[in-house]
């Protein structure tokens, strides 16, 4: 089946009901990163499902919080993509090493980070979205503070949790595109959305104790603020696994 039926035929029937809020409390935060490349003749329609994930809202009872990470590896003569970084490449080497992955590859989706998958692969991203929703997560809160010209600060809180965790702010645009010149994608318009500019640890929650931070994140020139949005996540020490997210649009 046409991987585009296919994936329109499970949002259907996975779809949550018409009008609903999808931020309306009982739905529950999952974390979907995905490690792409502009510069990978495969990550295209992996692209294109987590902009659908993030935009459709399909799994009744989740609240998808999607992250697009480009990696490095695949930049060269042919074609440099313009958001990837080394540091988004050394977080998915780390879990490589967490999940049992052979070797870091593209595209990999990892959901709430601790299940990995190939990040087309829509029948399981919906599966796996799913069981991750039905896992207790620790509340977390962000709150856009203001933006200047060239800063944005947010205010984040995390509820006190069972485990001690590092909590992590993500600075994401959307609405971006290329027009790619070469390498596997050479004159394709690439569209992208929820994607990582910035990803920095904010602190530090211990067991069982609450945390709050007011956190302030330098902008770039080439950012465009009406489509940013700020992620704040909790991730488990050693195990990768993520106790809860939430998100804010920085549009105002």
């Amino acid at each position: 089946m046409d991987m585009k039926l296919s994936l329109a035929l499970l949002l259907l029937v996975a779809a949550p009901i018409p009008g609903a809020d999808v931020a309306q409390r009982g739905r529950t935060p999952v974390l979907v990163e995905l490690f792409t490349s502009e510069g990978c003749s495969s990550c295209p329609p992996a692209d294109a499902l987590l902009m659908k994930l993030n935009d459709s809202q399909p799994v009744a009872g989740v609240d998808v919080i999607a992250l697009e990470e480009h990696v490095d590896y695949w930049d060269g003569p042919g074609w440099r993509d313009p958001f990837s970084s080394a540091e988004l490449t050394a977080r998915q080497k780390e879990y490589a090493g967490r999940l049992h992955v052979d070797a870091p590859y593209t595209p990999e989706m990892v959901i709430d980070g601790h299940s990995e998958l190939v990040g087309s692969d829509s029948r399981k991203a919906l599966s796996e979205l799913a069981k991750a929703g039905r896992s207790a997560k620790t509340p977390v809160h962000v709150t856009f503070r203001e933006r200047s010209e060239d800063h944005v600060s947010v205010a984040a809180e995390v509820d006190a949790a069972k485990t001690a965790g590092d909590v992590v702010l993500a600075i994401a645009e959307s609405k971006l595109a290329s027009d790619v010149t070469g390498g596997e994608n050479a004159g394709r318009n690439m569209k992208h959305s929820m994607v990582v500019r910035k990803l920095v640890s904010i602190g530090k929650v211990k067991a069982g104790e609450a945390f709050s931070t007011d956190s302030e994140v330098k902008l770039a020139r080439d950012w465009k603020p009406e489509n940013l949005s700020a992620v704040v996540f909790v991730q488990e020490r050693g195990s990768g696994r993520v106790l809860g997210a939430a998100e804010v649009e920085l549009s105002r």
